[in-house]
This record gives C-alpha cells, structure tokens and sequence, in this order.
C-alpha cells in the first residue's frame, strides 16, 4: 500500500511540474544527463535557489522534454550508476556541504521511465558541491559568488528563516495530514475538544501553525507540527535523525550495550512514553526504613525530565547526521543534543535560556511538556540536592551539549572539584532564591552533621580559593559569613 501510495504520490508531483509553462530556479528538466559533477552541481544549485524563493524542496527530473514538458522517458537508473568505484548517490552525499537531504525516485508514467530528484532547501547557509556554491538565475546554473546580491540577500533570509517555519512535507490532503500527524495528542495536550469534521481539525493544526496551506493546493506540514506530532519522524527525512535515541549500558564505559531504541513518534506527542521508558531503564537503589524496604530510582524522575526536555528543544536542527541522546550507564545518565549552549554552561542557574527554537519552546511549554522560562535548570540543581547526589554538570563539546546527571556518591568519595562545583551550585541556587549559602546550608546540602562544620568551612575555603563563590559581606564575623557566587 505504501509503494501504490509513493507511486500516486510521483505521479501526481510530476503532473504538477510539467504543468508550469517553463522550468524555474528551484525546477529543472532533463532527459538523460547524467554526468554526475553535472547532478552534483544542480543539487547545490537548486537547494539554494529553493531557500532563495521560499520552497521547501527543489527538484531535478530525468524523462521529462526540456521544451513541451512532455514525457519522453529516460535510461538514468541512479540506483546503478556510479562514480568510479563508488555509488552515484554515496559520492554525491560526501562531496555536499553541509550534508542535505535528497532522495531519488523512480516513478513509470505512460510506459515510460521518470526519475524524481528530490532536494532539501539550504538551510543555514549556501550549499555547496565540491567546494563551490551555486545558484539559479532564471533557468541557468551559475556560481553563487558571481551574483553577490543575490548571494546577500540569500544571507538574509538564513538569517531571518526559523526553523519551524520549514515544510517537512508538501501538498498533504486533509486526510494524508491527519495520517501523519497525531492530531488527537494535539488536542489531548492542549485541553481542547476534537472538532467533528476533519476540515475544522485542519483548521486548528493551522491555528498553531502545525500545518500551513499550500500554493498547489491542500496542505504543507511545517517543521514545527512534524517534529511536535508526526506518527513516525522516520517518514520524514529531513527530520529522521532528530528522533531521541535511548541507548543503556551494562558498566559505566560504552563497552557493552544492553538496549538501544530510537523515537518514532514526534517530540510533543512521545514525550510521555519517552520520559516513562527512560525511567524504567534508570537503576534503583533500595531503601530500608524501619519496617519496609522500597526502591527510589538512582537518579531523580523530575531532573531527568527536565534535561529531556531541554535537550529537545535548544537543539540546533541545522546539524544534519545528528540527534538528541540519552545514555544511561550504572553511575551516570548523560543527556546529549545537537548545537553548542548559546550561554556559559556556568551560568545555566541564573540566565534566562536563548533557544535556537523559540516557537517550539513556547508551544512545549504551552503544552505541559517543559516548565515556565528559566526554571528548568534550577529544578534540576535542586533535585540532586533534595537527593544528596553530586552535582550535575554541563559541558560543551564539539557541536554539542551535555549534561551530565551522577548517581549517590558518599560524601567521602567525592574528590575536590565534586565539592567545589556542588558548592557552586548550592551558591547559585540560594542565589536566585534571594538568599546565601552558609556553612549551616551546605552542611544541609551534603547530609553533614553540626560537629563536623570545619570540614565543611574547608570545603567553602576551596570553592572561594577557586574563584567560584565569594563572601556576600567581607569582614562579617566567622560565624556569620554569607557566599554568593562571583558573579553575584
């Protein structure tokens, strides 16, 4: 069924296109080139001439008359062809950059043979082939450095051009766009009422801007309802890799992987199967109270909720070949996603988040999927608190950002810079909450008993001798000392 769909679906795609009365910057027609320097020119050209006018996809189309747009067929099989030794399709991904998506298809019209190449829009910046970018003026292909306004105002729209304003998907009926999408989570998480007929369904999807009506007729689904709804990201290929991966080890080293399981539903409506798979994989450490046993897990449900959701959302869905992770071993969890933290990872407590994706964060938190503004980190800290853990840390990587949650460490097997960045944290903390940290507070923070605050005082001692926290008065009396972060 999904093969007679495909095919109906080129079918129809190709009918549209041959309809225009000549080919345009983001359309080209061929018959049997297929050079592949030539292929891999066009895709660079006819990606960036498609973000130049506003198109979600560009398209290359073999068997089609460049003159009368009649099918006369082709003999380019691109399933066989290669360059060199190397398939055609692998060759031209490792000679784009940055890495878009394209697919061929093969569609059978009137006994004929038409092949569909199928092209992502550039991104966040030109797309290029073998080091050279290039552009449609008209219908010629040129070097986009030669048309230097054009080029500008390329610039421009890269700049200006959110993510969730992309179509994942084009020309969708109603009823195609209500397959794709689990409307009826939409609904649920928004607290509203179903509409009896699917066109005010539809108009509601649209109300959020999860869908938005296209030129050709019908539908175009954004970005922003794909990665939110769809019933299976893997149906959409610009957006496949940005699925969560869950992957859980027997150690606390990468070595041996007991289970691995990637999202297949959108953000939104996953978000709770997601959060309750994590968990059941997250050790539990075993309590004995005075006449029960009980399990708590490892590491706190509403932390881990939270980074979940952080990483979902501040990722940069410009890096392709890439995607929010969560990596659970027996001591740890790490939170993984795409894009390096727009802030200083040590000011997560008390600066208000920039997102990458502010429409997205607003309908998540509109939706009950993340908390208000600036307060997801906070609750974070303060959970490992509550459960005596060592403090998380964030740490940027290459492209990346990470965090990084521990499980129960005795306060006796935590090395120096565990104390100093749970000190950190503690002064950041009562910091935002208007207050300071105390040798009385973080003695509260490591279960530490009064008798033993000397220890404690040495611990303040590194943190100040480490530049991290200051006194809040200088010269106040021992006893009354106060810390507030040296930022503060």
């Amino acid at each position: 069924m999904q093969k007679l769909r495909s095919q109906e679906y080129l079918l129809s795609l190709v009918n549209e296109l041959r309809g225009f009365p000549e080919e345009l910057e983001w359309l080209e027609f061929k018959h049997n080139n297929e050079d592949p320097s030539e292929i891999g020119e066009y895709i660079s050209a006819l990606s960036n001439s498609a973000a130049y006018c506003g198109k979600a996809f560009a398209y290359l189309i073999w068997g089609i008359s460049n003159a009368d747009h009649s099918i006369v067929g082709t003999t380019f099989r691109p399933a066989s062809s290669k360059k060199g030794a190397e398939e055609l399709e692998s060759w031209l991904l490792r000679m784009t950059s940055p890495k878009i998506n394209f697919s061929f298809s093969t569609v059978e019209i009137l006994g004929r043979t038409v092949v569909v190449l199928t092209i992502e829009r550039a991104q966040n910046t030109p797309v290029s082939f073998s080091g050279s970018e290039f552009i449609r003026i008209g219908s010629n292909k040129k070097k986009l450095k030669d048309f230097s306004e054009r080029e500008r105002t390329l610039w421009r729209i890269f700049d200006t051009t959110p993510f969730e304003v992309g179509i994942a998907s084009e020309r969708q009926t109603t009823a195609q766009v209500l397959s794709s999408l689990d409307y009826k989570s939409y609904f649920d998480l928004s607290g509203l009422v179903v509409p009896e007929q699917n066109e005010g369904i539809a108009k509601a999807l649209e109300g959020d801007n999860l869908i938005v009506p296209c030129d050709a007729g019908g539908w175009n689904i954004t970005n922003l309802g794909a990665i939110l709804f769809a019933t299976r990201l893997e149906d959409y290929p610009s957006l496949a890799r940005k699925a969560m991966r869950v992957i859980s080890y027997a150690g606390n080293d990468r070595v041996e992987t007991t289970r691995e399981q990637i999202g297949l539903r959108g953000y939104a409506s996953g978000f709770k199967g997601l959060i309750s798979y994590v968990n059941s994989l997250i050790p539990s450490n075993e309590i004995i109270g005075q006449a029960l046993r009980r399990k708590v897990p490892m590491f706190p449900e509403l932390a881990v909720r939270e980074l979940i959701a952080n990483a979902l959302i501040h990722q940069d869905f410009s890096l392709h070949g890439t995607g929010p992770m969560v990596e659970i071993f027996s001591k740890r969890i790490e939170i993984t996603n795409p894009g390096s933290p727009l802030i200083d990872t040590n000011r997560f407590v008390d600066t208000p988040p920039r997102s990458r994706n502010e429409t997205l964060a607003s309908l998540l938190r509109r939706l009950g999927v993340c908390e208000e503004r600036g307060s997801g980190w906070d609750k974070v800290v303060w959970e490992t608190e509550n459960y005596q853990l060592p403090a998380p840390t964030a740490e940027s990587t290459d492209h990346h950002t990470r965090v990084v949650l521990y499980a129960h460490k005795a306060l006796s097997e935590m090395d120096k810079g565990d104390r100093i960045h749970a000190c950190y944290l503690h002064a950041c903390l009562k910091h935002v909450s208007r207050d300071q940290l105390t040798n009385s507070s973080l003695r509260a923070r490591f279960g530490v008993e009064e008798r033993n605050k000397a220890a404690v005082s040495r611990y303040i001692k590194e943190a100040v001798d480490a530049d991290l926290i200051k006194p809040y008065e200088v010269g106040a009396a021992r006893n009354q000392m106060r810390y507030v972060p040296f930022w503060a």
